[in-house]
């Protein structure tokens, strides 16, 4: 009975040994200076007009080896650049973004999805002018390494999707305005 005992203990301090380490999740805060969303529309099929917003803030939580995590993004709408000063006074009137009243405009995830090792898309939730909607971000591009400067890991990203303007109480001079509006964030975090 003791060699049957003395047996099981060696195989369960074996079995913990051999197992992989797994890893813990990793919280990585948004780099202000090297994020930027972005958005393009159709300006009555003459062009395709693009603006940014300047600021944008928050907080990604990753798990590689499980292949979860969270992403969790605000992004302060009285910050939208046309590149004219006048028009952006415009898009934040109650006609558009109504920033008055909704000041931020936010993405909150439901699911990482994976390809491999790589970030393939984050399901979720965006909100703009009150109105949640979900949202799948398709990821182009998905690249963690330690920072070069900083000394710290780093992960960056580029996701795109297309939305509805209108879907979000701002689709004012459709359809001769695009109603399809094109979001795109490239997004730089750093690990806390």
């Amino acid at each position: 009975m003791k060699q049957l005992k003395r047996l099981a203990l060696a195989s369960i301090l074996a079995a913990t040994v051999a197992a992989p380490a797994m890893a813990a999740p990793e919280t990585f805060d948004i780099d202000g200076s090297h994020t930027f969303a972005r958005f393009a529309y159709s300006h009555f099929g003459y062009s395709k007009q693009e603006s940014r917003f300047n600021k944008t803030t928050g907080t990604i939580k990753l798990d590689r080896a499980a292949k979860s995590g969270s992403v969790d993004v605000s992004i302060d709408a009285k910050s939208v650049d046309t590149g004219f000063d006048q028009f952006n006074g415009h898009i934040q009137g109650e006609d558009f973004f109504h920033t008055e009243k909704y000041p931020a405009i936010t993405f909150k995830s439901t699911k990482l999805n994976f390809s491999g090792d790589k970030l393939a898309s984050v399901d979720g939730n965006l909100t703009i002018k009150g109105v949640t909607k979900p949202v799948k971000l398709e990821v182009t591009s998905f690249h963690c390494m330690e920072h070069p400067m900083l000394k710290k890991e780093a992960c960056g990203a580029n996701a795109s999707a297309v939305v509805k303007r209108s879907d979000f109480g701002a689709g004012k001079f459709a359809p001769y305005v695009g109603d399809d509006v094109t979001l795109e964030i490239a997004v730089e975090a750093v690990k806390q």
